[in-house]
């Protein structure tokens, strides 16, 4: 017999598509399972330089006795925090320099939304996002903190321009009728599922936004060091809300990072909450003894920050690998005659329009036509996630292209 919690949180394996399971074939590997499964097109997962960090770790990394022990990892200890303070000061540019009391250590960037939401707002509650959004922040936030997403309607093509402000507003106003208290935005910055990035004109007018409605600012800024070169005109470089002149008090805005994605070490499970907000940092040490990351991932993260010869150097080739497969996986796109949004320059993925696949039958309603399409994909072999990132429009799938050449092409031919 279990909680009523427990048994509603059970039901969300239920929902149809939204966890990865390969089924009895496994997952695809040219080399050891070739008829399995395609299913590395759905995680965003980093696969083009996890050779050169587990040969960095293997040479680099010693793992001593403090690194076992309580002391090492609570919090992530005082050497990790004052590692990444420095090197967000390099890259960020932030407008105050940041120092290791600014930042929390958790396990994994995930457990960390769970925190802050149930740090910053009580069950039934609200945080507001954009559509398209990613999904799993409904489980995040969700499934133990009891909030819930509140989503403005924004096209793909606007809704990191200035203008979605006033979709925000009007969200807001929607959100209060119908007895839904709003208590944080929350954007992706670069944006997750679009692979591009907020304008400083837009970051500006959110802060303002949330000052006006005292309600907290959440930037996720995990893929900040996946930026490329692009050769496509219009497209925005990188901009951390920190490094902004603030427009918002300074306790009402908080950034989110973690090793998994700009590193490509997701095993690591490393999060951190960047903040100067005394009271959130104070509620977030008293919640991280449930979610303290392991003295080994500590020892391997501190490392790689602080040699900065190498650090420096990793993340150059890391932004020319994910730019060479981005113009690789969009060339093959526009040869099949497959639509994609334009305009990324960040990110592990693209944005692909699937909608001239879809059964013409509209009266099966959106989430039937993309699991009809998505089903189609899984008997061929590959793994789809339909409605995951909540498109406005139908057929838009994200799809992971920071994966083995080999598995991109099987995966394209599916």
């Amino acid at each position: 017999m279990l909680s009523k919690r427990a048994t509603l949180s059970a039901s969300d394996l239920d929902i149809p598509w939204r966890y990865v399971d390969p089924g009895p074939q496994g997952r695809y590997d040219p080399d050891t399972n070739s008829s399995g499964v395609i299913t590395q097109f759905t995680s965003a997962e980093n696969y083009l330089v996890q050779k050169e960090v587990t040969e960095y770790v293997k040479a680099n990394v010693e793992i001593h006795e403090q690194v076992l022990g309580y002391i090492y990892s609570t919090a992530g200890g005082k050497e990790l925090p004052a590692a990444l303070a420095a090197h967000l000061n390099e890259y960020w540019k932030p407008w105050k320099p940041l120092s290791g009391e600014n930042i929390r250590i958790t396990g994994a960037a995930t457990a960390l939304h769970e925190i802050l939401g149930f740090s910053i707002a009580d069950p039934g509650q609200g945080i507001m996002t954009s559509r398209p959004y990613y999904g799993r922040f409904e489980l995040d936030f969700g499934m133990k903190a009891g909030l819930r997403i509140v989503a403005a309607d924004t096209p793909v093509e606007t809704c990191l321009q200035p203008g979605v402000i006033d979709a925000f507003e009007e969200t807001l106003r929607k959100a209060k009728a119908e007895g839904i208290e709003v208590r944080a935005l929350l954007i992706v910055n670069p944006h997750n599922p679009l692979g591009r990035c907020y304008p400083k004109e837009t970051l500006i007018g959110l802060m303002r936004f949330c000052q006006k409605h005292n309600i907290h600012l959440i930037s996720d800024e995990i893929y900040s060091f996946s930026g490329f070169d692009s050769t496509e005109p219009g497209t925005t470089c990188f901009t951390s809300v920190l490094s902004l002149e603030p427009q918002i008090d300074e306790g009402l805005l908080h950034v989110i990072y973690g090793m998994a994605k700009d590193y490509a070490v997701p095993g690591l499970r490393l999060g951190a909450l960047i903040t100067r907000s005394g009271p959130l940092l104070r509620a977030v040490k008293s919640l991280i003894r449930f979610h303290n990351p392991s003295g080994p991932s500590v020892a391997i993260a501190t490392a790689m920050l602080y040699d900065r010869t190498w650090m420096r150097s990793f993340i150059k080739m890391n932004r020319e690998r994910v730019g060479e497969a981005y113009k690789y996986f969009t060339e093959r796109l526009s040869r099949m005659g497959v639509r994609h949004l334009s305009h990324v320059n960040a990110g592990l993925f693209g944005f692909v329009d699937l909608s001239p696949w879809l059964s013409e039958d509209v009266g099966q309603g959106k989430a039937a036509r993309e699991q009809e399409l998505a089903q189609c994909a899984l008997d061929e072999g590959l793994f789809l996630q339909p409605g995951e990132e909540h498109a406005f429009e139908a057929g838009w799938f994200r799809l992971v292209y920071t994966v083995e050449r080999r598995v991109m092409d099987e995966g394209l031919r599916s």
